[in-house]
């Protein structure tokens, strides 16, 4: 400690290169973290370890890592901060909060560090990544917005077997569709995320529809669907494709007929149900049933998340820092869900030109919600390309290097105005090549 008393004399990155030589020093070994969510050693060795590695030494450590990610802002404009972590129960946050005290002491360091220091950067924040989650560092969130911290993949809704079969039968069915040769799985394909890997859905008579398809990972948890939130709920939802004349372009009530009449519907809906009538809100339960139960594959970062620290690699484990700090995405991505479900307008509406989308506001007319669209979940995002409402970016580096760069811009008026600009959320993140790459590959592991 001595060192962090003679650091004030040294000025302000002697100050950070002393708490990054206490923060590490006792990190020698590697961290376990089981299940449990608390600290274990495998082995003598790291038995020793776990012993000498205290919460101070975690606490400075993770402070280090949020003194390092707000230095070079400091003295610029107002943006994002880290927000204090409050008791370990606490898992819903608003930001607005300052950073700790440690923290905060180390904010006037500015400039690139010596090589060593930068070397006991990333050594402190594998091994942070790597204890508890509830010792990582605060994640950088801009003020009013709501996050959760990351988690466990949420548990599905249980649902009926026998409803979740047939309503299986149905997405899978080509006969809901008016040529009888379109069935849901067809724009929601299994292998490609439950989409369908075109930039625009293509549907009755190859007739081409205004957006991408949204994949159905986790879309149990969606409180409001479609990319405007149109739909309430699944079992209202699951009709709207087959009546769009766009997509399956099926009249409801001559499918009703056609089920009942034509098929082997009415014997599967008497097992279900009790009786054989096919009508339109047993049809939307029994999809809805099959829909619950779609989710992203299973992954690493969910081993990693359930008590497994080495489940990631390091370069994962940087996308994932860079993911909670520098890069912003907890503004809109956060918890175990990755989203917080909320509607953004981000600079892909082209608002003002021939291709513009009004999103949110064509359901709710308010201006506010004009090119908003619906926050997708990130997990399984490696297999849901293209990307985004309009599905103008085939790849993921693409996403990354349009919010890298602050994304599209609507045009200006004469006096250099937008009329509607992108959310305050949007700006320039200025990411360098490397951090790219790890961020990228943290969002493949999810």
């Amino acid at each position: 400690m001595a060192e962090l008393e003679n650091a004030p004399r040294r000025g302000a990155k002697g100050r950070l290169l002393a708490l990054s030589a206490v923060a590490c020093a006792a990190l020698g070994g590697s961290i376990a973290w089981g299940a449990a969510g608390v600290v274990s050693a495998a082995g003598e060795e790291q038995a020793g370890m776990a012993a000498a590695v205290s919460a101070s030494t975690l606490a400075d450590c993770r402070n280090l890592l949020v003194a390092v990610a707000i230095a070079p802002s400091v003295g610029a404009r107002d943006g994002a901060r880290p927000v204090a972590r409050r008791d370990a129960g606490a898992s819903t946050h608003a930001s607005g909060d300052t950073p700790s005290a440690t923290a905060a002491s180390a904010l006037t360091v500015g400039g690139d560090a010596p090589d060593a220091s930068a070397n006991r950067h990333r050594d402190c924040l594998l091994r942070v990544y790597r204890s508890v989650p509830k010792e990582w560092p605060a994640p950088q969130v801009d003020a009013g917005v709501s996050w959760q911290e990351l988690g466990r993949r949420p548990v599905l809704p249980a649902q009926a077997n026998a409803m979740v079969a047939l309503g299986e039968q149905l997405f899978f069915d080509q006969r809901l569709s008016r040529g009888r040769d379109i069935s849901c799985a067809s724009c929601h394909a299994p292998h490609l995320g439950f989409s369908d890997g075109r930039r625009l859905a293509l549907g009755h008579d190859a007739q081409v529809g205004p957006r991408n398809t949204p994949h159905l990972l986790g879309v149990a948890l969606v409180p409001q669907l479609m990319w405007d939130g149109r739909a309430a709920d699944l079992e209202s939802q699951a009709l709207l494709p087959i009546a769009n004349p766009l997509e399956m372009a099926m009249d409801l009530n001559e499918l009703q007929q056609r089920l009942n009449r034509e098929t082997d519907y009415p014997r599967r809906f008497a097992e279900v149900f009790g009786d054989g009538e096919v009508t339109l809100q047993r049809l939307g339960r029994a999809l809805a049933a099959f829909e619950r139960r779609i989710e992203a594959p299973r992954t690493r970062f969910d081993d990693f998340m359930e008590g497994k620290p080495t489940a990631l690699s390091d370069q994962e484990l940087r996308g994932l820092h860079l993911f909670r700090t520098k890069a912003r995405c907890m503004n809109c991505h956060s918890g175990p869900a990755f989203t917080q479900h909320e509607f953004h307008q981000i600079g892909m509406s082209a608002l003002g030109r021939r291709l513009q989308d009004l999103g949110r506001q064509a359901v709710t007319h308010k201006v506010e919600d004009t090119g908003a669209f619906r926050t997708p979940s990130l997990r399984g995002v490696s297999r849901t390309a293209p990307y985004f409402h309009n599905g103008l970016t085939p790849t993921l580096r693409g996403v990354l290097e349009n919010y890298n760069a602050g994304m599209p811009q609507p045009p200006k008026n004469a006096q250099g105005l937008m009329a509607i600009p992108p959310s305050p959320l949007i700006r320039p993140i200025q990411l360098n090549a490397r951090e790219l790459q790890d961020l990228e590959a943290f969002l493949r592991a999810l």
